[in-house]
This record gives C-alpha cells, structure tokens and sequence, in this order.
C-alpha cells in the first residue's frame, strides 16, 4: 500500500461513520498530513452541519502547517453552495498545496467542478486513490445520481424448508411470524437506521401489522413505503400513526389529514417498478430495503431492479406456507448470527 491509499483509507474508515445520518449527502471523510504525521482528520456527520474537509481544516491546531500540508479526502470537494459553502474554496482559502481525491463525485453539481476549481488555483491535485472502495462507499449515492433511482436492498427471513411464512390460520392474530432469532431481528433494525426508506406491500401490512421502525437500535427510522393499490389498509394500522414519514402508493388520488403520511398515485395496470422507483426519485431517497412480502419481492426481481440481496435462514420448519422467493446474484457473505444463516447476495455487476 502507497502512502496516499493509506490516508485515503483512513478517510473511508473517518466517513462510514456517517453512515445513516449523512442524507442526501455523501458520507465523506478528509486527512490532512503534514511532514508524514496526521495533523487534522473528519468527516461530515449530518446534512447542514459542516463537511469532512472543514471538519479536518479546523481540527488542525497550528493553521501555519496548512500552506505546507496535503489534504486527503475521499469524494471530490464540492465546489456549489449549498447549505454549506463549496469546500474547494476552503482549501484554496488556506492555502493547501496538495490535494488527494479517491473518487469524482457523479452529482451533476459537482461532477469535476471543484477539482478543476483547485488546479485552477495552482495547487497539485491527484485524483483516483483506491477510487472503487471509494466508490463502494458512497454506493447509494452514486446509484441515485448515475441511475436516478435509489439503492435497493431486497431483505427476507425464510424457513429451513423454504418458506416466508407459514399457512395462515382462519382469525390468527395480526403480528409478524418470527423466523430469526432477537439477534438478528436487532440487526434488522441496524440496517435500517442506515438507510433512507423501507418499503412492504399491501399483504404484510394486513397481515402483521408492522411499525416499520428502529425500536431496536439507536438511530433514525427510515420512511415507510407502503404500496395499497386500492386503499385495502386498514387506517387503526401502525403505519397511519403518523410517527414518521409515510409514503402510501395507490392508484387513486387521496388526501390525508396528518401531516406525515402522504398519497403517491401510479398506474397499477403499468409495469409498477419504474413508477414506484420515480416516486422514490422525487423524494429524494438514494436506499431502500424492501422488507415484502412475496409477491413485493418477486416483482423486484422479476424486472431485476435491485442491488443487494439479504437473506436470513432461520431456524424453524414450517414443512407448508408462502414460498421464499429466489434470487441470484454474486454471493458475497455467508455468516451466521447463533443459529440464523445469513447470506448476501450482489446483483450480477
């Protein structure tokens, strides 16, 4: 490993810790190095406070050292105003001779404006240092940006044998079947706060009645997506309670009261995928999990829109019930959380 894959490696480790919190905005980390020492490091932590290169720039103690210095960052410097100044002036601002970039950020924003705006100013620019982690990194942002649409993450629990649930009793109470274990369903929960919405069909909601939420882990709740073709929900369910932002997807146009939920209307006799994916688009999601059931899946997978596959196999038999679906792909993970198998899967690149 060369000296600048190693600091831009430290920025990677710096900006995943803004994982969840960072949206619309990328997770970006910045080192600044001088005389083979790290004298500033950050990250940009949340949307409207200051980014990585700022955070790394006012960490540094003696400002003197900025005009001899290198600053590492993962994502190109923006060079727009946002809800924050563009960071290129920033580190032309200071002086800083050298600057290393893992990767061109792809928002048509910026898109090689700050990196031009910088060797512009004269100082040396080195552009591309372990560009694919830095990449892998920003992956929901770079999928909303290059394919405008967000990343989509399809998540089930299956049987040993199987299945997404088992055959439904007559009058059985409205609550979810546990396949996994607490452990598992804690990670759930986890992978939740990391992205921006969650998305369940008409079926689960009527069936288990879920919250759709992070009870179980410290973080922010995703905005719940909820197809409901024709209005089928019933209103006393956990996702009209108005707790957090609510996108209903239905074929005709309804008004809501609260002031959370809102009503996306699309034409269910249409291909649903595209539509669903512009709704999305247009409220500026850049991830999503789709949680089901079935026949959600199966359509995601049959029109092969989607990017990462998570699946628990639990350890119980139901022997009869609703099929999991299958899905293949790159197989990436298996890992095993006590009993519960874990397996992800990446679309076919």
């Amino acid at each position: 490993m060369n000296i600048h894959e190693k600091y831009i490696k430290r920025c990677i480790e710096l900006a995943k810790n803004g994982l969840g919190t960072t949206y619309p905005n990328p997770m970006v980390g910045s080192v600044i190095v001088y005389d083979g020492k790290i004298i500033g490091e950050g990250w940009h932590k949340k949307a409207g406070e200051p980014h990585a290169e700022v955070n790394a720039i006012r960490a540094v103690k003696d400002k003197s050292l900025l005009k001899k210095a290198t600053i590492y960052v993962s994502l190109e410097p923006c060079s727009h105003f946002g809800k924050t100044p563009p960071c290129c002036d920033l580190i032309i601002e200071h002086k800083i001779p050298n600057v290393v970039v893992g990767t061109v950020d792809p928002n048509e924003k910026v898109a090689g404006r700050g990196i031009k705006k910088i060797i512009e100013s004269g100082a040396s620019v080195t552009v591309g240092i372990l560009e694919e982690q830095c990449n892998e990194l920003n992956k929901r942002f770079f999928t909303f940006h290059q394919h405008k649409r967000p990343y989509i993450i399809l998540k089930w629990a299956e049987s040993q044998d199987g299945f997404l649930a088992p055959e439904k009793e007559i009058d059985q109470e409205r609550k979810p079947v546990w396949i996994t274990n607490l452990y598992s369903r804690q990670l759930v929960h986890k992978w939740r706060s990391e992205e921006q919405a969650i998305l369940v069909g008409t079926q689960t909601v009527i069936d288990d009645n879920p919250k759709l939420n992070t009870r179980d882990w410290s973080g922010n709740n995703p905005v719940r997506v909820v197809l409901d073709q024709n209005n089928r929900i019933d209103k006393d369910s956990f996702i009209f309670d108005d707790s957090v932002k609510t996108i209903i997807i239905t074929k005709s146009e309804t008004r809501s009261e609260k002031e959370n939920t809102t009503f996306e209307v699309i034409d269910f006799y249409q291909n649903i995928i595209p539509q669903i994916l512009e709704v999305l688009y247009q409220n500026q999601i850049q991830s999503i999990i789709i949680e089901g059931g079935l026949q959600t899946l199966q359509t995601f997978i049959a029109t092969n829109i989607w990017d990462e596959a998570r699946i628990f196999i639990g350890n119980v038999t139901f022997n009869k019930g609703t099929k999991a679906p299958a899905v293949s792909g790159n197989k990436t993970l298996k890992t095993y959380i006590e009993k519960d198998e874990l397996i992800y899967i990446r679309n076919h690149d």
